[in-house]
């Protein structure tokens, strides 16, 4: 009996096509387009992913990682007053203009790390030392700044080539891997009193304390620790991670630009998948007559048509899902456009193309149900 029902399916060569092309469109238009939303959601928190420290001190004010406020140095002591405190490190985050050699110009996310620990520093360098940081005017780059300045350089640039950031001569001294801004430009990594000197001075440039928690206090038990006793935001990594998507969520347009197209695939694939599987099964008509003739059960019948289903929806969702990956694959060097793909994205789209294909049977079941068995008897 199943074997019947795929055979009738596969029989049918353009109907089959024009279902798993359907689905496959379907699949891959979710899944590509939501894996691009993800990466630009991780853009948005790309210095926190960075840095990556139990928990961030920020003014009140604050409302994502790429919009800090200036607190005063004393605030830094303040927390570190804190019961619970393990080490409290400052950290300065501003918008610096590098000058290359060329003469041209770039704008770049400056990070100042604590002189003493380099707390902060990504963990992965593609070249040079970290310890390297310690040399006069010295600065690391990550891979998207080294790319970027080479091209506009018309030449490779990195570990020994020179950069003025403010005037003040800036080495670089190694490339590291880090997750990419939002707003587009590198990053140079620096230690925080070497960040103050290439930045305009002002009264007040800490940016964010970073703090971890003595053993058996957790982040969130700090953070809310300090909050109530400096006055200052606190919030732990992952808190802090949250809330800046949901401010991008809330305050730009991405969510309902991306939201349209994952929702014009589904759209596509429920007109597309139901109405030619309503086609398919009512030129099968007879052959189901038939089958009901000789006795096959409404409930039967009803298999049948479920396993012709998600036959070609799991063969589409396989398809599109694989492609969505063959062109993450190609992105992945750069991360243009960024992508990024959580096990909960492919069962988001498994769960579509389920619904699809249940949309799609339920369609043709109803003209199904309604099939008298001596159809199959009349010319």
């Amino acid at each position: 009996m199943y074997q019947i029902a795929l055979k009738m399916l596969l029989g049918d060569r353009a109907k089959y096509l024009t279902l798993l092309t359907g689905l496959a469109f379907s699949t891959l238009l979710i899944i590509q387009q939501a894996s691009i939303f993800c990466g630009l959601m991780l853009w948005t928190t790309g210095t926190i992913l960075n840095i990556n420290v139990p928990v961030w001190v920020m003014d009140p004010k604050v409302a994502q990682v790429e919009d800090p406020k200036p607190m005063r140095d004393t605030d830094l002591t303040l927390v570190r007053s804190v019961p619970g405190v393990d080490w409290a490190v400052p950290l300065y985050r501003g918008v610096a203009q590098a000058r290359l050699p060329d003469g041209s110009f770039q704008g770049a996310l400056l990070i100042g790390l604590d002189q003493n620990t380099l707390i902060g520093a990504p963990p992965d360098l593609h070249a040079g030392n970290l310890f390297d940081l310690y040399q006069n005017n010295a600065i690391l780059i990550d891979e998207f700044g080294q790319r970027l300045l080479s091209k506009q350089s018309g030449r490779p640039v990195g570990v020994g080539d020179v950069l003025e950031i403010n005037d003040r001569e800036a080495k670089i001294v190694g490339v590291v891997r880090a997750y990419r801004t939002f707003l587009g430009g590198p990053y140079i990594f620096t230690t925080y009193e070497r960040a103050l000197q290439y930045v305009p001075s002002g009264r007040k440039m800490l940016s964010y304390v970073l703090v971890s928690p003595q053993a058996g206090t957790s982040a969130d038990e700090l953070a809310q620790q300090i909050q109530q006793q400096t006055g200052l935001k606190s919030r732990s990594n992952e808190d802090f991670w949250w809330e800046t998507i949901d401010w991008y969520m809330a305050n730009t347009g991405i969510p309902i630009s991306f939201g349209t197209t994952v929702l014009l695939g589904i759209v596509v694939g429920i007109v597309v998948s139901g109405q030619t599987f309503y086609a398919f099964v009512w030129e099968n008509l007879k052959n189901f007559a038939a089958l009901k003739a000789m006795g096959l059960s409404d409930s039967k019948l009803t298999a049948m048509v479920l396993l012709q289903a998600f036959t070609i929806g799991g063969l589409g969702y396989g398809i599109g899902a694989g492609l969505a990956s063959i062109f993450g694959y190609m992105t992945l060097e750069k991360q243009e456009p960024p992508f990024h793909t959580p096990w909960q994205l492919m069962l988001f789209a498994l769960g579509v193309i389920i619904t699809i294909c249940v949309i799609a049977s339920l369609i043709a079941l109803r003209r199904l149900r309604q099939l008298d068995p001596a159809a199959v008897f009349r010319s």
